[in-house]
């Protein structure tokens, strides 16, 4: 099985649903796990796991944040394999589109 340490850049919305799926409420301190990376830093994150892989999603505000406003039609069946930074918001896309309207 393979551990794959992902950072909120990283993020997918399969990721992501995951995590909203474990963690409805959130997640606590005692789900948290810590552990030294590579430098040696100490590193929080909260595992989500699949039938081949274990993530463990580094823990930050923007993740609790994204988790607490996620909602699963904001993403497209083709965008669930992209890291959701690199997705243009919904929110955005509508208010672009009714301000062309508009002119």
């Amino acid at each position: 099985m393979k551990r794959i340490i992902v950072d909120y850049k990283k993020l997918t919305p399969e990721i992501l649903s995951l995590l909203v799926e474990k963690y409805p409420d959130g997640y606590d301190d005692d789900q948290i796990i810590s552990f030294k990376n590579a430098k040696n830093e100490t590193v929080d994150a909260v595992e989500v796991r699949t039938e081949d892989s274990i993530y463990l999603v580094k823990v930050s505000t923007r993740l609790e944040n994204t988790m607490a406003n996620y909602d699963e039609e904001d993403y497209d069946e083709a965008d669930f394999n992209e890291p959701i930074v690199d997705l243009p918001e919904k929110a955005e896309e509508e208010t672009e589109d009714e301000e062309q309207e508009e002119d």
